[in-house]
């Protein structure tokens, strides 16, 4: 394998037509890269997770990101808590207090601030890693933005994102948090007429350099990870969307803010209920969950925010 170098002369495709409709059991589960034999997902409200105990953090985190989740409906909450669904215990606040490093967002708050239930859980320390306050205020901060803008372009994208986890990673508090030397992405346009994907690694630091000097194949993220992403995708369109980023066929604007827009409050402190989203516009996405555990895709204009089979 060829040491991955962070330049911009990397390998590009454009996007690939797609069929007009998408098989059945890929729509829903896109995001979800291949799993191991006692691999045990997570499922949130608004991500799922594989958790990895040695490292204290997860190894992926993976989401859709639709047009409409973009819309800010919640404030943050900055309430950090212990994920209740990581049986083994996730990190804590002690493991980061002094330790000189941010509590790193990986499915970042604003990209779950479209319920109270989504931004609660996004505070989990199951979704935060150690990164330094430069890189995490900085371009990774910028990444999370232009992401958000794709989504918004594209109607819906796919994103799978965490840190490059190995041995011999320096260690933060008593839980032994490892702290990455690099961070992913993987993302996944799959709207008609075409389809592409695009990939990013990037150091652990800060850096005045432009996003696109860090994009890379889908391919390239999965040698230095070792994760299997959009495996569902068939075969021979995988191969074609993975092997090569076209940079030109994505946007590098980020869009304004003003895009967030209806009634914008504030988490109750520390709750951890199933309400809906409080907006103004009427319909509101169903907060609940199916029995798979993913997130309910249907429209509801009832008052709890829930659709009829929730």
């Amino acid at each position: 394998m060829k040491k991955i170098t962070f330049t911009i002369c990397l390998f590009f495709i454009c996007g690939l037509s797609v069929a007009q409709s998408k098989p059945a059991t890929i729509q829903g589960k896109l995001e979800i890269p291949a799993t191991q034999t006692g691999d045990v997902i997570i499922n949130h409200t608004g991500y799922s997770m594989l958790y990895n105990e040695k490292h204290e953090q997860a190894s992926w985190v993976a989401y859709e990101l639709t047009e409409k989740e973009t819309n800010k409906l919640y404030e943050r909450s900055d309430k950090f808590l212990v994920d209740p669904k990581v049986s083994t215990g996730s990190a804590t606040s002690a493991d980061y207090k002094e330790s000189g490093y941010d509590r790193g967002h990986l499915a970042p708050a604003a990209d779950m601030s479209w319920s109270e239930l989504t931004m609660v859980e996004s505070f989990y320390y199951s979704n935060m890693s150690p990164q330094l306050p430069g890189f995490n205020r900085g371009i990774w901060k910028s990444l999370e933005e232009l992401v958000r803008s794709w989504a918004i372009e594209n109607n819906s994208i796919y994103v799978v994102t965490g840190p490059v986890l190995s041995s011999g990673l320096k260690t933060i508090g008593v839980n032994g948090v490892s702290v990455p030397n690099y961070y992913y992405k993987v993302i996944l346009d799959y709207s008609e007429p075409s389809t592409k994907a695009i990939g990013f690694i990037l150091p652990n630091q800060s850096s005045d350099r432009q996003l696109q000097e860090f994009a890379v194949s889908v391919d390239s993220v999965e040698k230095v990870t070792g994760i299997d992403f959009y495996y569902l995708l068939p075969d021979d369109q995988e191969a074609n969307l993975e092997s090569s980023v076209c940079v030109s066929c994505w946007s590098w604007k980020k869009i304004s803010s003003n895009h967030n827009a209806g009634t914008t409050v504030k988490p109750s402190s520390g709750s951890q209920t199933n309400s809906g989203p409080k907006s103004s516009s009427g319909s509101v996405q169903c907060s609940g969950t199916t029995q798979a555990g993913n997130r309910c895709k249907r429209m509801t204009t009832n008052a709890n925010g829930r659709c009829y089979q929730h």
